[in-house]
């Protein structure tokens, strides 16, 4: 617990142990989508290269068509697995440069505990230290179109012949007694349940 102003640690416990981060990993794929400067109104397309593990169930089928804004806006507030691979996918150079890139970005923030293998989490290999997400959360504060997607309630997208809508992972968003600024969860097993939150 940190307090962003004067970077006081206000609690910690074991600050430096190296754990799987999980879905928390998509504030560092929105930060590189952010910070490429690629057109957020640009259209992509899911293709098969999305269904990144079976048994993740998405609406995100192939030939679905929608903005890198809207992917990310997945990505951040309902931790769509599919939208974040996409993001990685149409990278400038594809999902190894897009990874490489997630790598040279926690080089540069200084996050000497992190590691990145994914865009999504679901991989056990994307690892921090909450010492190392303070970092990434200060860099990622930095930018209105992350904080706005990650704290916002729904989104409704129309797939094929329906509307389906969105939630955000974190109910707390909802809760009014709460003034969040930038949130992500993240849950796979080998994790357990993740959360980092400005607040």
């Amino acid at each position: 617990v940190v307090n962003q102003d004067t970077d006081e640690v206000l609690f910690e416990k074991n600050t430096h142990a190296v754990l799987p981060i999980a879905s928390i990993t998509k504030l560092m794929t929105a930060l590189v989508t952010v910070e490429a400067n690629l057109p957020l109104d640009e259209e992509l397309v899911v293709s098969q290269a999305e269904l990144v593990r079976a048994g993740i169930r998405s609406n995100l089928r192939p030939g679905t068509k929608l903005t890198r804004d809207t992917a990310l806006h997945l990505a951040l507030m309902s931790s769509e697995n599919r939208a974040a691979q996409l993001l990685g996918r149409t990278y400038p150079g594809g999902l190894d440069a897009f990874v490489e890139a997630m790598n040279a970005k926690a080089r540069m923030l200084d996050m000497s505990d992190s590691h990145f293998a994914d865009p999504t989490g679901l991989s056990p290999e994307n690892r921090s230290s909450a010492n190392d997400l303070v970092k990434l959360v200060k860099a990622a504060y930095d930018h209105e179109v992350i904080r706005s997607h990650s704290v916002s309630g729904e989104l409704a997208l129309p797939v094929g012949k329906r509307m389906v809508r969105y939630g955000n992972t974190n109910r707390l968003t909802a809760n009014p007694d709460w003034d969040i600024g930038l949130q992500k969860t993240g849950y796979i097993s080998a994790a357990g349940r993740c959360l980092v939150m400005q607040a």
